[in-house]
């Protein structure tokens, strides 16, 4: 898939932006209000019985603030963060080696940890039960195993696939949180936040047209602040308007409702080569010459949030939102297609 402007994974263009704009403390975080209660009142308790947090899961599409929210954790507890995803631990004692190095209260965080190998999340499971790991000692008949004791931590762990979580590792986690997306004025005000750090001029009607089409996603919408900011600096004034906004993202293909090229061709084959559906993800993907998981991690989870496709038994069907949009008249319910 060629690099999209919305795309919501980590990329080395956030790298370099991203650092700066997090946010260091729960009342500096927009939106999740619900999370950031629950999450207050936990750190509130465990702070007052000088206890580690228990050990937490966040799930949801990438970009929502799932890492930001584990370093304000950490943060707010008063411990230090170490951090590592599920592809880069290979062995079990690549994990073993990591949580001898904790400290008594630390917090470990996993990202995409629903790629951890079984062989490794085995090795979490005493861990996170009875804060220990069991090692084998030699080989063969003389093999023996001896067990660990570790510092008292806490796991938090990251996955925008739940489902592929197995059930003994996320029966393990205390508190299990859904990301939710943004609203349309929790991104104006965080990109009119992140406008003050990078010293961009933006006024609000040109922040809303760039919250408008970012996808409910503050990763994307620090991401078009820059993009729109070159632009702004480049042919206009410098100063981000409306009108600035809007040309800006007309040119990078990003739609008044956050959808680029992908998002449009995925909507037009459903209903231009499927009559609308149900048509399956497989063959979708097919289609239009993408990975199925691509589309199911990156494309679907917005058409779904916002009503233009849903998912059936038989597979994805177009919502009528989705045909006014593309501007497409509906299929007469009478025909039979």
């Amino acid at each position: 898939m060629e690099r999209r402007v919305i795309e919501t994974n980590f990329t080395e263009e956030d790298s370099r932006i991203e650092g700066s704009l997090r946010p260091k403390r729960m009342d500096d975080y927009i939106g999740q209000r619900k999370i950031k209660d629950s999450l207050a009142i936990s750190i509130q308790a465990a702070r007052k019985r000088k206890e580690p947090l228990d050990h937490i899961l966040f799930y949801g599409p990438p970009g929502l603030g799932k890492t930001t929210l584990c370093g304000i954790i950490a943060a707010e507890m008063g411990v230090s963060l170490r951090v590592t995803s599920g592809p880069a631990v290979e062995k079990p004692g690549e994990m073993a080696a990591i949580l001898n190095g904790l400290k008594e209260g630390d917090i470990l965080f996993v990202d995409e940890i629903h790629r951890l190998n079984k062989q490794v999340e085995e090795v979490l499971y005493p861990a996170m039960e009875d804060y220990a790991i069991d090692i084998m000692i030699g080989k063969g008949q003389s093999a023996r195993s001896i067990r660990l004791e570790l510092p008292r931590f806490t796991l938090v762990g990251a996955t925008t696939r739940a489902g592929l979580l197995s059930a003994p590792l996320r029966d393990r986690f205390g508190e299990i949180h859904r990301m939710q997306f943004y609203t349309v004025e929790e991104l104006q005000q965080i990109i009119l936040n992140s406008a003050r750090v990078l010293r961009v001029k933006v006024d609000p009607e040109g922040a809303m047209e760039m919250a408008r089409r970012s996808r409910g996603t503050p990763r994307l919408a620090n991401r078009i602040l820059k993009r729109v900011r070159d632009y702004a600096e480049v042919l206009h004034d410098g100063v981000i308007t409306l009108e600035v906004a809007s040309t800006a993202l007309d040119l990078m293909e990003v739609d008044s409702m956050g959808l680029d090229r992908s998002d449009r061709a995925f909507l037009r084959t459903l209903i231009g080569q499927y009559g609308g559906g149900p048509a399956g993800l497989e063959t979708l993907a097919a289609s239009i010459g993408e990975d199925a998981g691509t589309i199911e991690d990156l494309v679907e989870p917005y058409l779904l949030q916002n009503g233009f496709i849903s998912r059936t038994p038989r597979g994805r069907v177009a919502a009528a939102r989705a045909y006014q949009h593309l501007g497409i008249p509906l299929p007469d319910a009478g025909s039979g297609d």
